[in-house]
């Protein structure tokens, strides 16, 4: 079959044109309207240069043109490049460099920090600005065209060139531990192993014809609330997904926890997409105080990619609503979509057995399924071919092992006897205390199952005796107080001795990615600065 992602979404554009994909506010937009505006914007990149392999640049939240964006690239084979809009100059600077764009389209309240970052970008040629269009008059150095206006100059047929299986999408993902990387995809293995091959709950459609006749008997699809920023990968996996299925998806353009049922309501979601307790938390405690208002009887799931819920949290969300399915989603920029996580009674994470996922020791070598052995958890199949522009990082976590491109993650896990793999946390982070190995997401879940707490991350801090110690950074929620010595004596119901934190700072707001996920440099910053 072709597994280019723009073909696929033509197919089923053409076969259910009046079908609404997406929601944004005020605007339900059609498959037949969002695909006009898609080539629209196309034509207007062809226009001013960009062609196949042309990288361009992202810099928006959450709205209509983000998704156009998207398209418009992928149809003529120019590849999006998801901008992180709460990057300060000198990151921008470095990812506009880094990923080669050449293009980029803006919107008006990022325009100030973007005019200061072009003088030190010179690959960027042309800008577009979404919004208020006096905002462009200080972009200097560079062709700048208003969003609307350029749309609306171009034709809405499509009339591209043959695309290739072998084009490629781009997601810069990392920036808590470092710079971003940019990984790259082949659009075939992107549809297989990131979309799923187009089948949320089954094998991978095979051809053109079975995506499109899935879509068109889908109908009553999930409705599905999508509230992580398109920047995130998870965030782009499940919106084209869902398009490729004939499905709609309700996209908020910024978090706000009420809104959030008042969304559920209006457009009877069936299921919401979050990012751990970070965002799950707070739309629980929305339901507590204000769920009356709302009918929230459509919402059957609540899926969470990038970070875990805790366990007291998803018994909370069980019961406020009754027959709730609440997942815990596992994979990564680098794998796609990996499966679901299950926790056990004794509070270990698995992930079910996946023809694909494997362990590795650190050469790259596959574990033994009977050894037992602690590993890295790595994929196989379907895979990106590297990160873009770096060839070290690309032989580190994507080597090939007896002719077989592997993608290695930083996650240690273990097999179990029923094939299942037991997850134990991320290498890099993993804290050696007098030899006794602690997983900080472990810590993490028994922190929160305290009342008073909100959020929490756990780092390793120095000590004269064991080498590193356990400490912890928390989040108290609002009108709660609590003394770190008591949510420190408060995990040992929870953890081993050895794993307790020794030290908590609490902070006024923990630090994440606007994705959700974990800042881990950050708390290591603040556990050491506490005990200076």
């Amino acid at each position: 079959m072709t597994a280019n992602i723009a073909d696929l979404f033509e197919a089923v554009a053409d076969a259910v044109p009046d079908r609404v994909p997406l929601i944004f506010e005020d605007r339900r937009l059609t498959y037949a309207e969002l695909d006009r505006r898609a080539n629209r914007l196309a034509h207007h990149l062809l226009a001013v240069g960009v062609g196949p392999g042309s990288h361009v640049g992202v810099h928006l939240r959450n709205c209509v043109e983000y998704v156009e964006a998207l398209l418009a690239c992928m149809k003529i084979r120019a590849v999006p490049i998801n901008v992180n809009y709460r990057y300060t100059g000198a990151e921008l600077e470095y990812l506009y460099n880094n990923s080669e764009i050449v293009a980029m389209v803006v919107e008006d309240e990022y325009v100030p920090v973007v005019a200061a970052t072009l003088p030190r970008t010179p690959g960027i040629r042309h800008v577009l600005v979404v919004g208020d269009a006096a905002t462009a008059g200080t972009l200097a150095g560079v062709d700048v065209a208003e969003y609307e206006a350029a749309l609306a100059t171009q034709p809405e047929a499509r009339g591209f060139g043959a695309r290739s299986v072998d084009d490629h999408f781009v997601i810069y993902t990392g920036g808590t531990t470092g710079m971003p990387k940019g990984v790259v995809w082949r659009h075939e293995d992107f549809y297989y192993a990131a979309l799923s091959g187009a089948n949320l709950s089954g094998p991978p459609r095979t051809s053109v014809e079975d995506v499109v006749a899935a879509a068109v008997a889908n109908t009553e699809p999930v409705v599905l609330l999508l509230i992580p920023p398109l920047m995130h990968g998870a965030a782009i996996y499940s919106l084209l997904t869902a398009f490729l299925m004939g499905a709609p998806r309700v996209l908020m353009r910024s978090f706000d926890p009420v809104e959030c049922l008042r969304l559920i309501d209006e457009h009877r979601v069936t299921g919401v997409t979050v990012v751990g307790d970070a965002i799950a938390r707070p739309i629980a405690d929305a339901i507590v105080d204000r769920g009356e208002e709302f009918d929230l009887s459509s919402l059957k799931l609540i899926g969470s990619g990038g970070a875990l819920f805790s366990p007291k949290l998803k018994e909370q969300l069980r019961e406020l609503l009754p027959g709730l399915v609440v997942k815990d989603a596992f994979g990564a920029s680098e794998t796609g979509n990996d499966g679901v996580v299950e926790f056990g009674a004794d509070g270990t994470k698995r992930i079910r057995s996946n023809p694909n996922m494997m362990l590795v020791d650190d050469r790259g070598r596959a574990l033994p399924e009977e050894s037992g052995e602690v590993g890295f958890l790595a994929r196989r199949g379907h895979v990106p071919v590297g990160y873009w522009g770096d060839v070290e990082k690309t032989a580190a976590t994507f080597p090939v092992v007896d002719g077989v491109r592997l993608a290695v993650l930083g996650d240690l896990g273990r097999r179990e006897p029923d094939g299942t793999i037991v997850l134990l946390g991320r290498g890099s982070t993993c804290i050696n205390s007098g030899g006794e190995k602690v997983f900080p997401e472990e810590v993490e879940q028994a922190l929160k199952t305290h009342p008073a707490v909100l959020d929490a991350l756990v780092a390793g801090a120095p000590d004269d005796r064991f080498g590193e110690r356990v400490a912890a950074v928390v989040q108290l929620r609002a009108g709660h107080d609590a003394d770190p010595d008591d949510l420190a004596e408060h995990c040992r119901a929870h953890v081993a001795g050895y794993k307790i934190p020794r030290s908590v700072v609490v902070v006024p707001e923990i630090r994440r990615s606007p994705s959700g996920k974990a800042d881990y440099r950050w708390a290591k910053e603040v556990v050491l600065g506490a005990t200076v």
